[in-house]
């Protein structure tokens, strides 16, 4: 039986064993048969798969879209502008996040400037709006 340990994959894919068994619970690589020994031997795909996975994570795909992303690939009839879809609503929910991130940006850069060494806990515009104080 040809093929790598856990541990061979893992170092090849550039994640831990533990990694790996996790997505092999996931389903989103298949869990092989043990060796006569007892061993289960990896086939080569199953390093590309989760370099697949590591490149979808790094742009911003859950590992349940991930997971959607390997079936789509899976099933016949489906094309580049069905994965150009997906990538499209990725986009759009990127753009959303880095808008909620630049409004959070925004508030706590009016926080430090409206704060002043001379005022206390009590007075403190972070703390207050930490406290439940409405941001302004």
């Amino acid at each position: 039986m040809s093929g790598s340990t856990i541990g061979k994959v893992a170092k090849k894919s550039g994640v831990g064993v533990e990694t790996v068994r996790f997505y092999e619970r996931l389903g989103l690589i298949e869990q092989p048969p043990r060796s006569g020994g007892g061993y289960r031997k990896y086939p080569e795909k199953t390093v590309v798969r989760i370099r697949f996975i590591k490149q979808a994570k790094k742009l911003g795909f859950t590992l349940k879209e991930i997971g959607e992303l390997l079936m789509l690939q899976k099933t016949a009839g489906t094309s580049c502008v069905d994965f150009q879809r997906r990538a499209e609503s990725k986009l759009i929910d990127v753009n959303s996040r880095i808008e909620e991130l630049e409004r959070i940006r925004d508030i706590l850069d009016n926080l430090i400037q409206s704060c002043s060494m001379e005022k206390s806990t009590e007075e403190c515009p972070i703390l207050n709006v930490m406290k439940g104080e409405r941001i302004r």
